[in-house]
């Protein structure tokens, strides 16, 4: 990595060398009059990137401070837009705009409201309370699918302490009824996390964050998209690995990775499951998503910074 977050280190010279090709078909992805920015700093532990586009601003979850922050393009300004969030982790919006988030402290999935009001999506599976939903995404037809993995129980840093009642998994709720089904349990997964659906929707990519080897499956969607089947390895990176994912329009996965100094940013795969492409950042990267006016901007929650970089792609929706 080149020393560039020094205080007074001198500008960046095109293109920039912390943008990494290791496979040809990452190439013109990389514009070549484009620098890594980091547009906000101060936090402990940034999650849950989301954009809206409606309003120019970039809302994301400072986990540890209780708090979900909010960047404006047009001026840059930082300032805090809930506290408490309830330990808030991944964030999205749903096919009405609305803001799906992931409450770990609160151990629910709400939605918030154009008015402002919170609506609780989901709270307990069989009578028995979540875990602490983790990351989540929306599908075309309206179906919200999250991931439930305890982070937010195992210690007060990132919650409360607590035991789990359930089993970590991934869970779909119906659009019409709100009725909850398991599509991935622990006998798939130990620990799901990160999500993203590919562009056409017919699969679906889960990261796994176990105590061993961390690894990220993809899933067919059948049964007219209610069920998951036939799930694989897509890749194992170990040292490094993924936590937070997202999916750009030609089906290439962009993960927030951690790999330890030197390593640390976003890894880029192909659809084939191959690393193409890495954006090194000087902390560990949490989760990304895309924005911007053409949403071709990649925002990136990286442990106390958030750090964007214009791509030539765009994000596919739901993420």
């Amino acid at each position: 990595m080149t020393d560039r977050w020094t205080p007074g280190a001198l500008p960046i010279r095109y293109p920039d060398p912390d943008i990494r090709v290791l496979d040809r078909r990452f190439e013109k992805y990389v514009l070549q009059m484009a620098a890594i920015e980091r547009i906000a700093g101060g936090c402990r532990f940034t999650e849950g990137p989301v954009w809206f586009g409606d309003g120019r601003y970039l809302l994301w979850s400072d986990i540890p401070n209780d708090r979900i922050l909010k960047w404006e393009e047009d001026t840059g300004a930082v300032s805090v837009w809930r506290r408490p969030s309830h330990y808030a982790n991944g964030n999205t919006r749903d096919r009405q705009g609305r803001l799906i988030t992931c409450g770990m402290g609160s151990q629910r999935l709400v939605r918030t409201e154009y008015d402002g009001a919170v609506t609780v999506l989901a709270e307990r599976f069989d009578g028995k309370r979540l875990t602490g939903p983790n990351d989540v995404v929306v599908k075309s037809d309206g179906s919200i699918w999250f991931s439930d993995n305890g982070a937010g129980i195992r210690g007060n840093y990132l919650g409360d302490k607590g035991e789990a009642e359930l089993p970590f998994r991934v869970y779909r709720i119906e659009p019409h009824s709100g009725a909850m089904t398991v599509v991935v349990d622990q006998a798939q997964q130990q620990r799901p996390n990160g999500l993203a659906f590919s562009p056409d929707e017919s699969r679906l990519y889960v990261v796994d964050t176990p105590g061993g080897d961390k690894t990220t499956y993809i899933y067919d969607v059948v049964d007219d998209g209610t069920r998951l089947a036939n799930g694989r390895l897509f890749f194992n990176a170990m040292p490094g690995w993924a936590d937070g994912i997202r999916v750009d329009t030609d089906g290439n996965v962009w993960c927030g990775f951690s790999g330890g100094e030197g390593e640390d940013g976003v890894a880029i795969f192909a659809p084939d499951g191959a690393l193409i492409g890495r954006i090194l950042l000087p902390e560990r990267c949490a989760n990304v998503c895309f924005g911007g006016r053409k949403r071709n901007r990649l925002f990136m929650a990286a442990s106390q910074s958030v750090y964007a970089l214009y791509v030539e792609t765009q994000g596919v929706s739901g993420g």
